[in-house]
C-alpha cells in the first residue's frame, strides 16, 4: 500500500507510518507465535520460547545450542558449551511443550511424538484464541489512529474530506492486516490437522 493517501497529507504522514509499523509488528508477533506452535512434525521453531538458565541468566535455547530437526519426529540440540547440557534438558522438561528430552553427554535428543486427534483440536482452538487476541490488537491500533485523525480535524490541520478518506483508508489497512493473519492461521490449522 505504497500509494497511501494519508502518507501524502503532511499532518497525517507520521500517524500513518506509526500505525502501519504497529500493525506490521502485530502481524509479525502473530507469525512468531504460530511458528512456535507444535504440529505433528518436528520444527526448530517449536523451541523458540524455551529459555535456559546459563551463566546466571535466562537465555533463549538457540543462543546456547544449535537446534536442528534431522528427522520429521526428532529435534536435536547441540550445546555450544557442553557444561550446559543438563540445564538445557531441565529447561526442555520444564517447558509447556510436553517433551521428554534425553541427553547422551554430547547432544540432547527430543523425540516429537505424533499428535492425537484431541491434541490437534486443542491446538486449533488455541490458534483461534491467539488470532482473536491479535485481531483485537490491530483494531485497537486502528482506534488509536482514528482518534489521532479526528483530533487533527478538530485542530483544523486537515479537512473533513481528508478525515473521511483517512478513516476509510485506515479501515482498509485494518482489514488487510487481519486478512493476512487469518490466512496465516488457516495455513497453520491445515498443517496441525494433517495426519
Amino acid at each position: 500500500m505504497s500509494g497511501s493517501m494519508m502518507a501524502g497529507i503532511p499532518a497525517l504522514k507520521e500517524t500513518y507510518h506509526q500505525l502501519k509499523t504497529r500493525m506490521d509488528k502485530a502481524v509479525e508477533d502473530f507469525r512468531t507465535n504460530l511458528s512456535s506452535i507444535r504440529t505433528g512434525r518436528a520444527s526448530v521453531h517449536m523451541l523458540d520460547q524455551v529459555k535456559v538458565l546459563a551463566y546466571g541468566t535466562e537465555m533463549p535455547l538457540n543462543q546456547v545450542g544449535q537446534v536442528s530437526a534431522p528427522e520429521p519426529q526428532l529435534l536435536l540440540v547441540q550445546p555450544y558449551d557442553p557444561t550446559l547440557i543438563v540445564e538445557i534438558e531441565k529447561a526442555l522438561r520444564a517447558s509447556t511443550l510436553g517433551f521428554n528430552p534425553q541427553n547422551d553427554g554430547k547432544v540432547v535428543r527430543i523425540p516429537v511424538p505424533p499428535m492425537t486427534e484431541e491434541r490437534r483440536k486443542e491446538v486449533v482452538k488455541y490458534l483461534s484464541k491467539i488470532l482473536e487476541e491479535h485481531r483485537t490488537g490491530i483494531r485497537n491500533i486502528r482506534r488509536d489512529g482514528n482518534d489521532l485523525v479526528k483530533k487533527a480535524t478538530k485542530e483544523k490541520k486537515i479537512s473533513e474530506d481528508d478525515e473521511k478518506r483517512s478513516l476509510e483508508e485506515m479501515q482498509k489497512l485494518t482489514d488487510e492486516e487481519i486478512k493476512r493473519m487469518e490466512e496465516l492461521c488457516k495455513a497453520k490449522e491445515k498443517e496441525v490437522m494433517q495426519v
